[in-house]
């Protein structure tokens, strides 16, 4: 399979945002097969300097975010270089930003203009709380959303601190909420501005919790790995000191669990609501059953059961389990091993091309190439 066979193969993409959640949002796109060039500043993009680093000296981010782009450098503030960037945009089909509010256009890329230009570019901007509100001014980085969501809030055990998460989720997450949002634009023709937002992208992930609140004033606590409508639910550590997650939120699942623990007839635990009303008691009469097993002896009872139970496993136990591998979740490029596709297509597949480039590693040898960029090979 070429390049040309790839389903987006056809679309032309102007990747100007920095960090991660943009530059996800483009990586997406790119993985099935989109024409992305990624724009940085001359002195390149923060996240080249972010975490761990390749044999190459390079960052693992800037590989992993920005793979299957070119790589070229403007300094937007350069009347010509800004020039360039507006060629490009005249015949792209979509733009990825994420600079605050007002930013792009006192560059002098205003989007009505471009879009009077170019009517089939879609231009994704991709900020901390969106491009309206008191808050539109603000910095947008993903703690401050993990924060303002209720997440950090309800996240941690029940006498912590609350707790934001070990990685970089609210990036992670809106990248694809951009890239879904950026693909229904473009399959309406473009034409138009696309407002994604860290906070908004967290909000989503709150389930009921929203609907619950405007309901009857509930706020979820602070319940460990705990989860409001299911017991149980959480980890438990087994005799030889490994740990298992358990999940309920069947109620024939639920009910599995109750009779192999030994309390299925236990009237108090035969409902939802009777689990719920009675959670401290269900967690330690599980946290018990569990204690008194090995991993694979309490794993195999609940396979034999037909329960929900899985090993809690580090990222090295993932990466090298048998079912990753044969489903081909991970993929090595250019030497290194990073993860796949984000979903695997039967008729129209992506392919993850190359990793992050060099610094101005795409620069068009002359002026006039620029002009011409996406017709380029």
């Amino acid at each position: 399979m070429t390049d040309n066979d790839l389903p987006l193969a056809d679309l032309k993409v102007v990747d100007l945002s920095t960090v991660f959640a943009g530059p996800h949002c483009a990586r997406y796109l790119a993985d099935f097969g989109a024409d992305v060039v990624k724009v940085e500043r001359p002195s390149g993009d923060t996240a080249r300097n972010i975490g761990w680093r390749d044999t190459d000296g390079t960052t693992l981010w800037w590989k992993l975010a920005n793979r299957g782009k070119r790589a070229i450098t403007l300094d937007l503030r350069d009347i010509d270089d800004l020039a360039t960037m507006k060629r490009m945009l005249s015949v792209a089909d979509v733009l990825v930003e994420n600079l605050r509010p007002g930013k792009l256009e006192a560059l002098g890329l205003i989007p009505d203009e471009l879009i009077n230009v170019n009517p089939k570019l879609t231009i994704t901007r991709v900020t901390g709380f969106g491009q309206s509100g008191p808050y539109r001014d603000r910095a947008g980085f993903a703690t401050l959303a993990e924060a303002m969501s209720g997440f950090a809030a309800m996240n941690g055990e029940a006498d912590s601190a609350p707790l934001l998460p070990p990685i970089a989720l609210t990036d992670e997450l809106t990248g694809l909420a951009a890239a879904f949002a950026t693909m229904v634009a473009v399959h309406a023709g473009g034409g138009q501005t696309v407002d994604v937002n860290l906070l908004e992208t967290m909000l989503q992930v709150m389930g009921p919790l929203v609907s619950a609140w405007h309901t009857e004033g509930y706020l979820q606590p602070r319940l460990g790995s705990g989860i409001a409508y299911s017991v149980p639910r959480g980890t438990y550590q087994t005799s030889d000191g490994g740990w298992i997650a358990v999940s309920t939120s069947s109620d024939s699942v639920a009910q599995r669990v109750m009779e192999l623990i030994g309390v299925a007839d236990d009237e108090r635990f035969q409902t939802f609501d009777g689990r719920i009303a009675n959670r401290d008691e269900v967690d330690a009469l599980m946290a018990e059953w569990v204690k008194q097993r090995t991993t694979a002896e309490a794993l195999e009872s609940f396979e034999a059961a037909q329960a929900a139970a899985a090993p809690v496993m580090n990222v090295g136990e993932i990466c090298s389990d048998p079912h990753i591998a044969e489903r081909g979740a991970l993929t090595e490029v250019d030497g290194l091993t990073m993860q796949a596709l984000i979903a695997q297509l039967s008729r129209t597949p992506g392919a993850v091309r190359w990793t992050g480039r060099d610094l101005g590693a795409d620069n068009p040898k002359t002026p006039d190439t620029a002009s011409r960029w996406f017709s380029d090979s």
